[in-house]
């Protein structure tokens, strides 16, 4: 799968047509244009409506991505309506509706499974509404385009950051324990593709041991705790985790705690929080891997820009639709695996401030690991 480049012309994205942003307690966030805006123009834009999925498991769809579309669609000054279904299938499909029938004329969603996807998808391209896969790919689900970081390679990095760990700890033959996220996302079906296999290879030579292997449904935290805990009782010489995010990883952290076992276990991450990094900083969690949002949600964003305007725009990229077979346009960008030492990188980049991260206890290890 070759990794994607998006090229759009950046006078579409530098409109301004002063947007006012209006939001209420529900996680709805829409745009409405000011007195002021040029009503022609106005009108020649289309609606882009979004769906967020959930705010329990990730912090960073509320923190991250509906910040920086919101702050594309009213540069570009595109209505929007970005709304969080907060892990609701039916709720998710209300949404959608209701959307469609305000008048969005480009559709983006973050699924909860390929099923509802799939339906609200096919709904919002019978009444002539582009589709953008945002994050997720909705199997058979015809987006016109897709747009992520290559989940492959996020999974190949958690594979070989654990076998770093291990390494450096210099484990012998360490009974690995993986904690998959849900089962419905096909994220996490990538994910697990590319860490396992980084690890197989381990299993096969025999340095590693293969352990208990689970997914956890809907990335939830809570059942991520329960579920360790129960491995962890039946094979109590864990040495490693594969925990494919860090919500997953720091309820893993939260077991081995109360047996004493932080910072013994290598454990994994993903999505850079500001709970991993501080896991990573205080030594209980060994890595993450950094997905820059803003390039996502700029590239995703420029897309239905374009759309909204009436443009077809281009991704050199494609990805395949495993169960359609179909190649779906996309765009794909680059992860990055992040460990003590490059901690920094994730402030640098703007993702967390150092505000958030070096609170309490935390300020001296911040300092540490060189962040300013």
């Amino acid at each position: 799968m070759r990794k994607g480049i998006l090229s759009l012309t950046a006078a579409a994205a530098a409109m301004t047509l002063g947007l006012t942003a209006c939001g209420d307690d529900s996680g709805t966030t829409t745009a409405q244009s000011s007195s002021s805006a040029p009503a022609a123009s106005q009108a020649a834009a289309g609606k882009v409506g979004v769906i967020l999925p959930d705010s329990k498991s990730s912090a960073r769809w509320e923190t991250a991505d509906r910040k920086y579309l919101e702050e594309a669609f009213k540069a570009a000054g595109v209505a929007y309506d970005i709304q969080n279904a907060q892990g609701d299938k039916t709720q998710f499909q209300t949404i959608a509706d209701q959307m469609i029938t305000n008048g969005a004329t480009v559709l983006m969603i973050v699924n909860l499974d390929s099923g509802t996807g799939k339906a609200v998808l096919d709904k919002a391209k019978s009444q002539g509404v582009a589709t953008i896969d945002y994050d997720r790919l909705t199997l058979n689900g015809g987006a016109s385009y897709y747009v992520s970081f290559d989940n492959t390679k996020v999974g190949t990095l958690q594979g070989e950051g654990l076998v770093k760990c291990l390494t450096d700890k210099k484990a012998d033959k360490p009974i690995i324990a993986e904690l998959n996220g849900s089962p419905t996302d096909n994220n996490a079906t990538l994910f697990k593709n590319g860490y396992d296999g980084v690890l197989k290879a381990k299993y096969d030579s025999k340095d590693y041991v293969k352990g208990p292997d689970q997914s956890v449904p809907d990335w939830d935290n809570a059942q991520a705790g329960t579920i360790f805990e129960q491995m962890l009782t039946e094979q109590p010489k864990i040495g490693g985790v594969l925990a494919a995010n860090d919500g997953l990883g720091n309820a893993a952290i939260t077991v081995l705690k109360k047996n004493n076992l932080n910072g013994k276990v290598p454990v994994t991450g993903q999505d850079a929080t500001v709970q991993g990094l501080q896991n990573i900083l205080a030594g209980d969690q060994c890595m993450t891997v950094y997905k820059a949002i803003k390039k996502e949600a700029d590239a995703a964003s420029q897309l239905a820009i374009a759309l909204a305007k009436g443009e077809k725009p281009a991704a050199t990229g494609s990805v395949k639709d495993t169960e359609s077979n179909a190649d779906v346009p996309a765009v794909l960008l680059d992860p990055q695996a992040i460990y003590l030492d490059n901690v920094k990188d994730v402030v640098a980049d703007g993702y967390v401030t150092k505000d958030e991260l070096c609170t309490g206890d935390y300020a001296a290890k911040c300092t540490e690991a060189g962040i300013q």
